[in-house]
């Protein structure tokens, strides 16, 4: 059910203060328009009293109920109408018959699976739980994995973006560069300190290639780890496979950091162990060496406009013959921590539950929860 929007009535503004102004707001009473608003309430309670009486008078409000508690309180179900039929081919004998119209509200109403928290709490709720299963059972077997990937080299590592100019944050030390302590809900946190000099199209266009940096880290990857062993890219695949998971998260500046779960196995895949010569200190050295090494050029005229001091851009010409080109790669701070099954200690090894829960809580959120964006396509007014 929809939430009625309540605006406040427009306050009267004096004819004098706006000489050119052709009319003023009458005046209303402060009572009138609540009055108003509760009859409206009154009388839509009415009217959804007399729907459900006149379901329950023709013994359709329990199949209705039923139908409803079905969705599992998804904000958005998706209304299917048509009909089915199932025949059997051989005797043309009809099987099984369905239409949406004998349904008690003449559609089938089933969950949008929508795994967006601002868009669905119930159905993303269900995506991350979902996800947690999915990253759990990969970590520590179960649901068809066995548990002997326990045994494997793992690492959970972030990727995070270069810096495009300071912003608005809450160090350590718990007061922003510009001299305030913002708390958590303020709008301030991410923007630039300085509009004028931060480097919003190197922001947006990192962004825009950061699936490309992370499909050619992949790439990396397995170089490094086939340099490690003392094996060429094409024969790494008879000795060892990469398996991973990663998801986006959105700070606050906009800008997305990328968190993996990356684990080494056999010649074919999980069922399979890994060789030797595997360890998770080999594949934490490849993963910070294939994070340095990765770039992704783009075509096109570099930002013009100036940097802040001591500000090292994240897209920037490389030499003569790219002078045309942007470079992309990922910040400075690399983090890879190897997972273990045992307790959490803060800086040192996370634990399976651990990570699986962090994976599974930002596959459900987008940029809308951390910077304000919308979460709807936008729809011309007229």
């Amino acid at each position: 059910m929809s939430a009625q929007l309540q605006l406040p009535y427009p306050a009267t503004v004096p004819a004098a203060s706006h000489p050119s102004s052709a009319f003023t707001t009458p005046t209303c009473p402060a009572d009138a328009t609540a009055s108003a608003v509760g009859r409206s309430a009154l009388e839509r309670r009415a009217r959804l009293t007399a729907k459900l009486a006149k379901l329950a008078a023709t013994g359709q409000l329990a199949p209705l109920t039923r139908q409803i508690a079905g969705l599992g309180g998804c904000a958005h179900p998706i209304r299917l109408t048509g009909h089915r039929t199932h025949l059997d081919t051989a005797t043309g004998e009809i099987l099984n018959h369905f239409d949406s119209d004998q349904l008690p509200a003449g559609e089938l109403l089933v969950r949008c699976g929508n795994r967006r928290a601002t868009r669905c709490p119930a159905c993303s709720t269900v995506y991350r739980y979902d996800t947690y299963q999915l990253i759990a059972a990969g970590l520590r077997g179960g649901k068809t994995v066995p548990t002997s990937v326990a045994a494997h080299p793992r690492v959970f590592t972030t990727l995070t973006t270069p810096g495009f100019g300071p912003v608005h944050n809450q160090p350590d030390t718990g007061r922003c560069p510009c001299g305030h302590t913002h708390p958590d809900n303020d709008r301030l946190l991410g923007t630039p300190l300085d509009p004028e000099r931060y480097d919003y199209m190197g922001a947006v266009l990192w962004n825009a290639h950061a699936p490309a940096l992370w499909a050619r880290f992949t790439t990396h990857l397995r170089r490094e780890i086939a340099k490690a062993a003392g094996l060429t890219q094409r024969t790494l695949r008879h000795h060892a496979t990469l398996s991973y998971a990663k998801v986006a998260e959105y700070q606050k500046r906009g800008q997305v950091h990328f968190h993996a779960v990356i684990r080494l196995d056999g010649p074919t895949g999980p069922t399979s162990t890994p060789p030797a010569w595997a360890t998770t200190q080999l594949l934490d050295h490849a993963v910070r060496t294939a994070a340095t090494r990765t770039r992704v050029h783009h075509e096109g005229e570099p930002p013009k406009q100036p940097q802040p001091a001591g500000h090292i851009p994240a897209s920037q010409p490389q030499d003569s013959e790219r002078a045309g080109r942007l470079v992309f790669r990922f910040g400075r701070q690399i983090d890879v921590r190897a997972i273990r099954g045992t307790d959490f200690t803060e800086g040192g090894p996370v634990t399976e539950r651990h990570v699986a829960a962090y994976i599974a809580k930002y596959a459900t959120k987008g940029a809308e929860t951390t910077t304000g964006t919308l979460d709807r396509r936008l729809r011309l007014l007229a």
